[in-house]
């Protein structure tokens, strides 16, 4: 038993470089604390594919449950930006019906990428706005994952004999992905 307290101690000992490695990267809303940035950093809106700084005055705190720092500011989006959004998702909606599967199933792929490439960057973003321990947080990124993986396979169980939009399939992909880029 005490041996392994030992290892145990030693292993965290041997991630605690790479944890600090990750912590003074930046990244999605988590941040270096208040006091070293003067004000921590506000989450901007994504409308229409663009991140848009809010232009509310009243903003809700993320803090980290460790420490007790805010490390981002989430603003209370106003109703214009709520409905510029709405918009925007109504217009986009208009293309990505006619969107064939295949290209859709194209973006999944793309996201799929994207977290596994940033799996420790979002565990350590969970830990720090959320508080959970580490490995807690990189098994709900690997969940997360898992349903990303999921709605990959759909499209092409929901193909039939016939696929509509194929013939679109390129363009409508070449528009999906500069979109994936930006964010």
């Amino acid at each position: 038993m005490l041996q392994l307290s030992i290892q145990r101690v030693r292993n965290l000992k041997a991630l605690r470089p790479a944890i600090f490695a990750l912590r003074s990267s930046h990244f999605s809303t988590a941040a270096e604390p208040s006091s070293k940035q003067g004000s921590p950093p506000s989450v901007p809106n994504l409308i229409g594919g663009s991140f848009v700084k809010s232009q509310s005055s009243a903003s809700i705190d993320v803090i980290n449950p460790a420490t007790q720092e805010v490390v981002s500011q989430v603003p209370l989006t106003t109703n214009e930006e709520f409905k510029a959004a709405v918009s925007a998702a109504k217009q986009a909606f208009q293309s990505w019906r006619h969107t064939p599967v295949t290209a859709r199933q194209r973006v999944m792929f793309k996201l799929q990428e994207l977290i596994r490439r940033d799996i420790d960057k979002l565990a350590l973003n969970i830990t720090t706005e959320q508080g959970k321990t580490l490995k807690d947080a990189h098994g709900d990124v690997f969940r997360g994952l898992e349903v990303v993986e999921h709605a990959c396979g759909t499209a092409t169980l929901q193909m039939g004999e016939y696929v509509s939009n194929v013939g679109s399939y390129y363009s409508a992909l070449d528009i999906c992905c500069t979109t994936m880029t930006k964010l």
